[in-house]
């Protein structure tokens, strides 16, 4: 496997270069395209992720499904359902924009920075039948929390700091299930859908 590259954004969201991921997040982070998504059931339940000890970056906290960096070229389904299988051994979902203008900024208590164009996404499954099976280099657990418990989180200093403020902006659109889809508009011009 080659090395993974993240890409590189201006102001406006457009692709200005890429560079490699491993290299990129310390406490100048250049502001970078990447992903957040939610996996829900059919039965509303939210599947709730501790990232592992050993990450890099904001080891242990609590967060949504998984996350990661589109990579060159690569458009948001496709990254999403590449990270669910490598994160979650989720093998397929069927993948909703929520937040496409989602961006933010964060630094870890070591100084690590991130800062993010970050569209949130839906991935629906089954509610029956869809097992999870974590990375353990990526994940520490993975749990199925009704909706009710994930805003609780949002309070709760264990939770990252891009869920807090995901959760604040998907809070009023109602439960996961009802949440609107926005489609690929909005999407940075860097991220074909």
């Amino acid at each position: 496997m080659g090395v993974e590259e993240i890409v590189l954004l201006n102001a406006e969201d457009e692709a200005v270069g890429t560079a490699p991921k491993s290299a990129s997040h310390h406490e100048d982070t250049p502001y970078h395209l990447a992903f957040s998504c939610y996996v829900v059931d059919t039965e509303g339940r939210v599947l709730i992720t501790q990232r592992a000890l050993g990450k890099r970056t904001f080891p242990g906290v609590w967060t949504g499904s998984c996350c990661g960096h589109p990579g060159p070229g690569e458009g948001l389904r496709d990254a999403v359902l590449r990270r669910l299988r490598d994160e979650l051994g989720i093998p397929d979902a069927s993948i909703t924009s929520v937040l496409p203008g989602f961006q933010y900024r964060a630094v870890a208590e070591d100084g690590t920075v991130e800062h993010e164009r970050c569209p949130v996404v839906r991935a629906t499954v089954p509610a029956a039948g869809t097992a999870v099976h974590p990375n353990p280099e990526e994940v520490e657990r993975a749990e199925w929390w009704t909706w009710e418990r994930c805003l609780e989180l949002a309070g709760l200093p264990e939770s990252s700091p891009w869920y807090r403020l995901q959760l604040a902006e998907l809070a009023p659109l109602g439960a996961p299930l009802d949440w609107p889809d926005a489609g690929p508009r909005g999407l940075p011009p860097a991220l074909g859908w």
